[in-house]
Formats: structure tokens, C-alpha cells, sequence
């Protein structure tokens, strides 16, 4: 029985090269994640402009995921992932300015973040894309633990590090740290061979190829399902756009970052690194239907704990702090496998002439998600408090769960059988 993270697809050279990447990347992209809510709140004092901050970074997301996927298809995704990362690199830049110069506008902070955001759309399907045709399909769901787990372990260290920094070198050192670790990526990205799509007669860019994209999606309705309940998962259950104003009302940290605002961001990521670790049983799994329910079940009620334990912070400091992360590590955890299962079926189903155009979905709705919770949080937490968002929120992920596995029993009994490995496009050294 393998009980470790599964390290399979590293023999394989260019994915091996994109993962060592993304070990550093990955921390300088969650120090940004980290400086920009704080940054906000430290203007405005108002959760509600870090919620409205989702809504500045969905719309790029969601036309440029959209765009990129259907460009994915007909376009070298080398070439695309390339000048994405440029513009990443150059978004990250210009936060660094703002935050030098101290302009202290939040209009203009949450522009440039939509700029950033729009790179990212791009730069998502693509990479996403490529992962089928760089490793055999028998190894996908061990490439994507792998993925998420570097992901996550970036994710722990990066609001770990901001998180403490920001009181001492302020934001700008967080965004230039960020520009800096994206160059590793561009070079990994830039030894990749032409990754030209297997494109079909019919295959269309630009909006007819969005379309024919979402069709597509339509006759599949176990990949339906399985983006139908993510968004249920991250709309109603990621509390994230609330943890400026819980670290620093409910845990009385200081008003820009701090340990409390650091471990709050970090445990989430650290409990989806500690079930990446041991995510070696992954790749066994072949009811995975019911794997990404059961999943999303858990991470529903780790999310009404978390919400929970905020109301006993005032009378059990302590106690309530220790609870609430461990609810954020544990639904961080449950998130991970089922990302892990989620990205399997969508790779698996596609053929590779609509892999970029259901990558871009696939990032619109996991990337899209968070930001419509972040308003939707922040609004809630406005007119009642932190406990009502974040717990109430993780009861309607359990519930809304359990009706799709009830109302989809495709969705609930799809498997895949597991046979022996297939050959992969790339070279094993």
C-alpha cells in the first residue's frame, strides 16, 4: 500500500522542470495573495472592499480563462504560457510600485490586481492543458497531487513569510519577491518543446470557441457535476476575504498583518500539504465520484467549525484560535483530494483538441469561485458578523452536496478502472 505522494511523474523531464519551479513560484504568489486583502483592509478598514476585490479580479479571470482556453486549442501553449508569465511578472511590478511610491488608492490597487488576474486567465488552461501530453494518463492524478501539493506547501510558507514581513519591509518587498521567483518559471517554461494542440478541422478561437467549448462540456454531465459542486464548495465555503478582519477583531492582531492573519491563510494551505504528502492512495481510487463528495462533505463541516469557534474567541482565546485552524487545516486537506479527482476527470474526458477551452472553464470556476465568496462573505459578514458567514456558509456547502449526489447519481457512481500505464508523448529523461 503506498501511503507517500506518488513521485512517478518527476522521471519525467519536462514536467520534473515545471514542478521545481513551482516549488518557488508558488510562495512568491501566495505572499501576493497575502499582501493584497491586507493592503486593502489596511486602507479601507472594510471587509467589504476585500470582498470587492473578487468581483475586480473574477471578470478578468472569467474573460481571459475563457479567452486563453480557446487559444490553448489552437495556438503553441509554450508561446502562451510564455508571454503570460511575462505579463504576470509585469503585474507584480507594478504593485510593487504602487506600494513604493504609497499610493494609497485603493481603486488603482484593485485595477492593477484585475491586470494581474487577467495574465493569470491566460497563463492557467494552457498549463493545465499541457499536462496530458508531458506524462502518461495512467499517472494524471499522482501529477496533480504532486501539483497541489507544491501548491500548497507554497502556500503555507508564503502567508507565513508575508504575513510577518509585511509590519517590517511592507508590501512592496512582497511583490517584487513575488516578480523575482515568477522568472524561475519563465525559464522552465521557455525549455519546454512547441506544444502545438492537436487541433480538428472545425476547432475555432475567440468567442465561437468558447461556445463550442461550453457545448462540448454539455454532453459530458460527469464534468458538469464535478465543477457544479466546486463552485458550491468555494462560493459558500472559502471564508478567506473575512480573515483580515477576523485575525485583527476576533484575535485582536494589529491592523496590517501579524502572526494570527499569517496562521489563519497558512493552515488552510498547510492541511491540503499534509493530505498531499500523503496522497500516495490517490491513484488507486476508482470511485471517483463519490471520493469528490465525500470530500466536499468534509470540507463543508471543517468550514462550520471554523465559523464556530469564532463565537468562544472572546471568553476561550486560546482554545477558539487552536479550533479554528484546526477546522481551516482540515478543510484544506479535504480540498486537495478533491482537486486532485476534479482535474483528473476533466483531463481524462477531453480529447486534447478541447483540453485548453475545458481548462479554461475548469480555472474560471476553481479561480472564480474564491472571488464571488469573497463578496460574498464580506457582504454577509457586514450586516451580521464572521460566525453567520463562515459557519452558515459551510452548512449550505453540505447541504447543497447532498442534493447534487442525490439529483446526479452519474455524477455519485462514475469510476474509472485502472489499468496498466500508458505510454506517454515525452521522453523519460
Amino acid at each position: 500500500m503506498r501511503l507517500f505522494a506518488d513521485t512517478r511523474p518527476l522521471k519525467y523531464v519536462n514536467f520534473r522542470r515545471l514542478w521545481l519551479a513551482n516549488i518557488v513560484t508558488v510562495i512568491g504568489a501566495q505572499m501576493t495573495v497575502v499582501a493584497i486583502p491586507a493592503q486593502i483592509y489596511h486602507i479601507t478598514g472594510s471587509s467589504a472592499y476585500v470582498g470587492l476585490s473578487g468581483v475586480f479580479g473574477l471578470i478578468p479571470l472569467v474573460v481571459f480563462g475563457l479567452w486563453g482556453g480557446s487559444l490553448a486549442d489552437v495556438i503553441d501553449r509554450r508561446k502562451l504560457l510564455i508571454i503570460s508569465t511575462v505579463g504576470l511578472i509585469i503585474a507584480s511590478s507594478l504593485l510593487a510600485l504602487i506600494a513604493v511610491t504609497q499610493l494609497d488608492n485603493v481603486w488603482l490597487l484593485l485595477c492593477v490586481f484585475s491586470l494581474q488576474q487577467a495574465f493569470f486567465g491566460l497563463n492557467q488552461p494552457a498549463k493545465g492543458a499541457l499536462l496530458p501530453t508531458i506524462i502518461p494518463l495512467e499517472l494524471l492524478p499522482s501529477g496533480n497531487s504532486l501539483n497541489m501539493t507544491v501548491m500548497t506547501l507554497g502556500a503555507v510558507a508564503g502567508p507565513i513569510i508575508g504575513g510577518a514581513l509585511i509590519p517590517v519591509v511592507g508590501y512592496q518587498m512582497l511583490y517584487v519577491v513575488d516578480a523575482l521567483f515568477l522568472a524561475t518559471t519563465l525559464y522552465a517554461v521557455m525549455r519546454l518543446p512547441a506544444l502545438v494542440p492537436l487541433k480538428q478541422p472545425d476547432t475555432r478561437s475567440g468567442f465561437k470557441g468558447v461556445i463550442d467549448g461550453f457545448r462540448y462540456l454539455g454532453t459530458n454531465s460527469v464534468v458538469m457535476v464535478s465543477l457544479l459542486v466546486d463552485v458550491i464548495a468555494m462560493v459558500f465555503g472559502m471564508p478567506r476575504a473575512l480573515f483580515p478582519q477576523i485575525a485583527t477583531e476576533t484575535f485582536n492582531g494589529p491592523p496590517a498583518g501579524g502572526i494570527v492573519f499569517s496562521l489563519l491563510f497558512a493552515s488552510l494551505a498547510a492541511g491540503s500539504a499534509l493530505a498531499g504528502i500523503f496522497s500516495g492512495w490517490v491513484s488507486r481510487i476508482e470511485r471517483q465520484g463519490l471520493a469528490v463528495i465525500t470530500s466536499i462533505i468534509v470540507w463543508g463541516v471543517a468550514m462550520s467549525l471554523f465559523g464556530l469557534s469564532l463565537e468562544f474567541a472572546s471568553e476561550y482565546w486560546t482554545a477558539a484560535l487552536i479550533v479554528a485552524l484546526l477546522g481551516l487545516a482540515v478543510g484544506g486537506g479535504a480540498d486537495i483530494i478533491s482537486s486532485a479527482f476534479r482535474s483528473t476527470m476533466l483531463q481524462e474526458a477531453a480529447s486534447d483538441d478541447m483540453r485548453g477551452r475545458m481548462q479554461g472553464v475548469f480555472i474560471v470556476v476553481v479561480a472564480g469561485g474564491p472571488r464571488i465568496a469573497d463578496v460574498l462573505h464580506g457582504t454577509v459578514a457586514e450586516f451580521t458578523n464572521t460566525t453567520v458567514a463562515s459557519a452558515g456558509g459551510g452548512l449550505m456547502v453540505i447541504v447543497l452536496v447532498l442534493a447534487c449526489a442525490l439529483f446526479f447519481p452519474t455524477f455519485r457512481r462514475y469510476r474509472v478502472e485502472r489499468g496498466g500505464e500508458q505510454q506517454s508523448r515525452t521522453s523519460v529523461t
